[in-house]
C-alpha cells in the first residue's frame, strides 16, 4: 500500500500548475492590460496583424522544458528530440513552399521551464512574445496558468494551442478569434462522445451510482449540468461528484484523499473523470492509500502513456478495465497497437523533418514535434489567400473553410463554426496482454 509519505513525494507541483488552467480568476483578465477580446469593434478585420511586415511573419513556438520537474520526481517522459531544430525544419519548409501569406516565416523557439510555472512567470513570457518579439502568432504547449490565453488575446496575438488542456466552447468563443488549436478537440464535443461511449460500453452496467472526480471549474460544472447528468439519469445512474479544489497543495492533496474515503464509504467501484490535469493518475495513487479501488473511466486528457510508462505513480491494477475516449495517438497508444506513420498527415510531417535529418524512433517521441507540425502548416494553408490582410480575424475566417488533416490526432476539418481541428476519436481500452492501452472500432467523430 502507498503510505502518505510516498503520496507527498508525488510532483504535486506539477499537477497544481496543471489544474491551475482551469481556475477561472480575476487573474485572467487583468495580468495584460484591460481590453477584452471578443467585441468585433476591437477586432481588427483587415490590414495586417502585429508581427507582420510586407517581408515577413513572425511565429514564436514555445517549448516546455520538463528536465527538472523529471529529475525531482524520477517520472519518465518519451524523449520528444530537439524542438528547437524541429521548428528550424519547419521555418525551411514554410519558406520553401510560399512562406505565409506570401512572407517569409520567422520562426522563434522560446524555452519555458514547466517548474517554475506561475502567473508571474506567464505573464512575463506573454509580455516577451507579445512586446519584445512582437509576434504574429504563438504555439502554445504548456502554458497552464489561466491568465495565459487571456493575455495574448488582449494583445491581439493569435494563438494555435497545442497543449492537451480542455479548452471548452465558451473559452474559444470569449477569446475569439485569436485561439485555435490545430491538433486537439473542443472539450465539449469531447464531453459528448465521452459519455456515450462510456454508456455504450457498459462501463455503468448494474451501477445505480457511479463516481466522478473533476477539477472544480465552470467549464467542468458546466458540462456537469448539461451532460453529466441528464445522460446518466436516463440509464438510471446517479453520480457522486467530488470536486477538486486546485488553487493549493492542501486542498489538492485533502480534495483528492477525502474523494476516495467518501467513494470507498458508498461503496462506488465505477470513476470517471473531467478536465485532465493528471488528476486521474494522482487521485489513484491516493486512493489506493486510502484502500479504495475501482475501474476508470479516461480520456486522452487523463495522459494513459505518462500512466503505462510511471508505474510508481499510478498502481498497475487501477488499469484493469480502464475505457474511454482517445483523440491523440502519440499520447494514448504504442506503435505495437498503431502502425507508425499511420496517416498521410503523419507521413507529410515526417517528410518534413526527414528533410532536415529529424527522425523519431517511435510516435510517442514524436508527439511534440506533431502538434508544432500541424500549427505550421494550418498558419501556413489559412494564409494563403490573405494577403495584406494576415490579421487573426481573416486568418480565423479562411482556417474555418478549409480541408486540413491534423498529424497529432484525428479528424481535421474545423467547420464553419468550429475552433479545433481533432474533429473525432477512437475507443480507448485498457489491454492487459500488452500492459498498454489500445484502440478498438472504427475513427468517429466527435459529438456522437
Amino acid at each position: 500500500m502507498t503510505s502518505p509519505s510516498v503520496l507527498r513525494r508525488i510532483d504535486w507541483p506539477l499537477l497544481v500548475r496543471a489544474g491551475a488552467v482551469l481556475v477561472v480568476a480575476v487573474l485572467a483578465y487583468t495580468s495584460c492590460g484591460t481590453l477584452m477580446p471578443g467585441a468585433s469593434s476591437a477586432i481588427p478585420t483587415s490590414g495586417a496583424g502585429p508581427g507582420v511586415t510586407d517581408d515577413s511573419v513572425k511565429v514564436v513556438f514555445i517549448g516546455t522544458d520538463l528536465t527538472a520537474t523529471a529529475s525531482m520526481t524520477g517520472f519518465r517522459n518519451a524523449d520528444v528530440g530537439k524542438p528547437e531544430e524541429q521548428v528550424k525544419a519547419l521555418e525551411t519548409y514554410v519558406n520553401a513552399n510560399g512562406g505565409i501569406a506570401g512572407r517569409k516565416l520567422e520562426a522563434v523557439y522560446r524555452e519555458y521551464e514547466a517548474s517554475k510555472d506561475s502567473p508571474a512567470t506567464e505573464t512575463a513570457l506573454c509580455s516577451q512574445i507579445t512586446q519584445d518579439d512582437k509576434a504574429f502568432a504563438v504555439v502554445l504547449t504548456g502554458q497552464l496558468q489561466s491568465n495565459a490565453r487571456p493575455c495574448y488575446a488582449q494583445r491581439r496575438t493569435l494563438m494555435l494551442d497545442a497543449t492537451l488542456i480542455a479548452d471548452d466552447r465558451a473559452t474559444f468563443t470569449q477569446l475569439d478569434p485569436y485561439l485555435w488549436t490545430a491538433t486537439y478537440p473542443e472539450y465539449d464535443r469531447f464531453a459528448t462522445s465521452f459519455l456515450a461511449v462510456l454508456i455504450r460500453e457498459k462501463f455503468f452496467e448494474g451501477r445505480t451510482e457511479a463516481g466522478l472526480i473533476a477539477a472544480d471549474t465552470p467549464a467542468n460544472k458546466s458540462i456537469f449540468d448539461k451532460l453529466v447528468v441528464p445522460s446518466l439519469r436516463k440509464i438510471g445512474v446517479t453520480v457522486t461528484v467530488s470536486w477538486i479544489d486546485t488553487t493549493s497543495l492542501g486542498t489538492l492533496n485533502s480534495g483528492l484523499s477525502q474523494a476516495a474515503v467518501n467513494l470507498r464509504g458508498k461503496k462506488i467501484d465505477r470513476v470517471f473523470f473531467l478536465g485532465g490535469a493528471r488528476i486521474a493518475p494522482f487521485f489513484m495513487t491516493s486512493a489506493k492509500a486510502q484502500s479504495f479501488t475501482a475501474t476508470y473511466g479516461v480520456s486522452t486528457f487523463d495522459s494513459p502513456m505518462f500512466m503505462v510508462n510511471n508505474p510508481g505513480t499510478v498502481p498497475p491494477e487501477s488499469l484493469t478495465g480502464m475505457i474511454g475516449v482517445g483523440f491523440a495517438p502519440a499520447g494514448d497508444v504504442p506503435d505495437s497497437r498503431l502502425e507508425f506513420p499511420a496517416t498521410d498527415a503523419e507521413r507529410n510531417c515526417l517528410d518534413i523533418f526527414g528533410r532536415s535529418g529529424i527522425s523519431f524512433p517511435k510516435r510517442e517521441n514524436a508527439r511534440v514535434a506533431f502538434t508544432y507540425c500541424d500549427a505550421a502548416l494550418l498558419l501556413q494553408k489559412a494564409a494563403a489567400g490573405l494577403g495584406p490582410d494576415l490579421n487573426a480575424a481573416a486568418w480565423g475566417k479562411a482556417a474555418r473553410e478549409l480541408e486540413f488533416t491534423t498529424a497529432g490526432g484525428f479528424g481535421g476539418t474545423i467547420g464553419a463554426d468550429g475552433y479545433a481541428a481533432g474533429t473525432a476519436y477512437r475507443v480507448l481500452k485498457y489491454d492487459t496482454g500488452c500492459s498498454c492501452f489500445t484502440y478498438q472500432g472504427e475513427v468517429t467523430p466527435l459529438g456522437e
